[in-house]
């Protein structure tokens, strides 16, 4: 049942903790947004999906729930540290076009996909470059305990905050591996806060201030956007396992010298209560990185004729915890069982709005369901819930649509609102028509029905010619497929 006690993995002790919000009744959370220097692939898109069905179950459960997304439109060094060009400056000088216009492409490009996803709007998208003063208003407040001046910027000193790195639990002698050494640092793993412009340079965004022209750095940014956003400490701060290791590290150090210097034995020294992390989408042939040229985005699903919820399917069909290998036969599996899905949801969609979930019949379901949602987000466990509850027979219509409408309000799949030829999505590259395959399936009807199985068998052959390949007997009554 949605009040059973929520149990969520906090990244920075290591161990389930059961949610209790900061603030009584309500769920407060900041999830790290994309840098809009290029497409998000979906590797990147798993994060907004595990993000989502979080908020979802805090709604389910009952919290007015506040959800912030940042986008990073400046300050993304190229190597995620200390190192590198700013990525949104040199996707503007390879393109020759402004940074603020290819910010604002890419950000669109996002949204377009989480759309397709079926993530559900945060409270505010929080644009990184409509704060810079309060950034810098921020890093002056730290600046006399916490930091030092470099020619090349303002570095904060890890020194000066207790218990740097617990998070990432990856602190070796000679600091992050990672982070380039930059002359003049105090210590390995400083980072900087404000950058400042290269004397000679010229960057499209750079901002006065009281260490002279330059950009915030890009760990400032998140620190700055959930205190204005959320207040600290606020309850969850989700993220990307990628960003365990350095950005996250970087943020709760800069959180504690904002708050306090007590040691991170007190989550709330960190700035949330908990941090979640989802892990990584794998893809073996390497086409899950950026700096390929060419990557696995979601319209690249689509064009291939893969509805982008089954790709939401796909991320809900393993634990967020838990690496996801992407291949083309997981996706057309995870296709199938969303096929699957539909076709039971179509025989009561339209029943009556109101039923009572608890039927007696669905009551058992409905249970393990909430029980695997409130044990960190167990979504394939609640996924077998769901599919039994919708397989379930001789049960109200409306009674099992209120219960499929609550469950699916937290997996987010739409299904009462998706129909078979929603998912019958036409490869780019094919070269049939799928009017003209449709009237050679009906001719081959008539032709069946007529007992003429000479010419049905000429038609299934004509088909086969062309690539479709008809589905006779098939329980889903797709009837057919490239």
């Amino acid at each position: 049942m949605p009040d059973l006690p929520l149990r969520l993995f906090n990244s920075l002790t290591r161990q389930l903790e059961t949610f209790e919000p900061v603030h009584p009744g309500e769920a407060r959370v900041y999830s790290c947004g994309p840098t809009v220097y290029n497409y998000p692939h979906i590797g990147n898109m798993r994060a907004y999906v595990f993000a989502d069905v979080l908020g979802r179950t805090l709604s389910w459960k009952g919290y007015a729930l506040t959800h912030v997304i940042n986008i990073t439109d400046v300050g993304h060094l190229t190597d995620d540290a200390d190192a590198g060009e700013d990525k949104l400056e040199k996707a503007a000088a390879e393109k020759a076009q402004s940074i603020w216009d290819i910010a604002k492409h890419y950000t669109e490009a996002y949204w377009v996909d989480v759309k397709a996803l079926n993530i559900r709007q945060p409270a505010h998208w929080s644009i990184a470059t409509d704060y810079v003063p309060q950034m810098i208003a921020f890093a002056e407040s730290i600046a006399d305990k916490h930091c030092y001046e470099l020619d090349s910027g303002l570095y904060f000193d890890v020194s000066t905050v207790a218990d740097y790195g617990r998070l990432a639990r990856a602190k070796t002698e000679d600091g992050e591996g990672r982070i380039e050494a930059v002359e003049g640092k105090r210590n390995a793993a400083d980072f900087a806060i404000w950058r400042k412009t290269p004397p000679g340079e010229t960057r499209q965004m750079e901002w006065d201030s009281p260490w002279g022209p330059g950009a915030p750095g890009w760990h400032l940014e998140c620190s700055v956007m959930g205190e204005a956003l959320l207040g600290f400490p606020f309850d969850i701060h989700t993220g990307g396992i990628d960003h365990r290791e350095i950005h996250h590290p970087n943020e709760i150090a800069q959180n504690q010298a904002r708050c306090c210097t007590n040691g991170l034995d007190d989550p709330l020294a960190s700035g949330a209560r908990i941090w979640m992390h989802n892990n990584f989408l794998v893809e073996r042939s390497g086409k899950m990185s950026k700096s390929a040229g060419e990557f696995l985005r979601l319209p690249l699903l689509v064009e291939k004729g893969y509805h982008p919820l089954a790709y939401r399917l796909m991320c809900l069909q393993a634990h967020y915890r838990s690496e996801l290998e992407f291949s083309w036969d997981g996706l057309g599996a995870a296709l199938t069982r969303l096929k699957r899905m539909v076709l039971a949801a179509e025989r009561f969609a339209d029943a009556e709005e109101g039923g009572d979930p608890r039927h007696p019949r669905l009551a058992p379901f409905l249970d393990r369901f909430a029980a695997a949602m409130s044990d960190d987000l167990n979504t394939p466990l609640a996924l077998t819930a769901f599919e039994e509850a919708l397989a379930a027979k001789k049960i109200d219509p409306a009674a099992r649509r209120a219960a499929i409408a609550e469950m699916d309000s937290v997996l987010g799949l739409g299904l009462l609102d998706l129909s078979r030829a929603d998912l019958r999505l036409r490869p780019k590259d094919a070269e049939l028509d799928e009017d003209d395959v449709e009237d050679a399936l009906e001719r081959r009807r008539d032709a069946r029905e007529a007992r003429d199985f000479s010419r049905s068998d000429a038609i299934r052959e004509e088909l086969a010619a062309k690539g479709v390949e008809v589905m006779d007997g098939d329980p889903l009554g797709w009837e057919w497929k490239l």
